[in-house]
């Protein structure tokens, strides 16, 4: 509002510089840029990262499979947290030494993270692993990819507004600079005469 207001304020004034009527014009057009330009911007990188990550999802649900793992013995230590991205709530998890059934027909044998509070010998609990059995991350859902895309929109927005305020900032500041740089200039010209009578200052 304050750039329309600049150049309605600087249309017919007898003291307006061209430079005050570019500088608010640089404001306008900076104020239209970040109202639908960003948003624009926002929305193209959302839907381009949704498109990728919901593919990403689809692709691990493809290669990740759900087996059930039986324990052979705890590895002791202390609870670690789970991955907020895979689970939800305050879910700990404990390493255990576990043996699996791989997709293909494998035997899985190895360290891997349990949900069990407290595993025992025989305990079954589900893991993730790839076609060949070895262990591998849960596969992102729909939802958390979903989040990521808003988030990467969201940011894209906020970054392409924030460009053009620094652009606006860095084109008025030479602005000013150019302005105070003529002003000495005059100063200079007018400087050896100020105040001297009769020479017409």
């Amino acid at each position: 509002m304050r750039a329309i207001g600049g150049i309605w304020r600087w249309r017919h004034n007898p003291l307006r510089r061209t430079t005050d009527l570019v500088e608010a014009w640089v404001a306008l057009s900076a104020l239209l840029l970040v109202l639908l330009v960003a948003p624009v911007v926002g929305a193209v990188v959302g839907a381009v990262a949704q498109g990728a990550l919901q593919q990403a999802v689809r692709d691990q649900r493809e290669s990740r499979h759900q087996v059930t793992a039986t324990v052979v013995r705890g590895l002791g230590g202390s609870p670690l947290e789970a991955d907020p991205e895979t689970t939800t709530g305050r879910d700990t998890r404990t390493r255990v030494l576990a043996d699996w059934t791989a997709p293909d027909g494998a035997a899985g044998h190895g360290a891997v993270l349990s949900g069990l509070q407290d595993p025992h010998r025989g305990d079954r609990f589900a893991i993730w692993t790839d076609a060949h059995g070895r262990p591998v991350a849960r596969p992102l859902d729909a939802a958390t990819a979903t989040t990521h895309a808003v988030l990467a929109g969201i940011g894209a927005a906020f970054l392409a507004a924030g460009l053009v305020e620094s652009s606006r900032r860095v084109i008025v500041w030479r602005m000013v600079r150019r302005r105070y740089a003529r002003w000495d200039q005059a100063w200079e010209r007018a400087g050896p005469d100020w105040g001297r009578t009769g020479a017409g200052s």
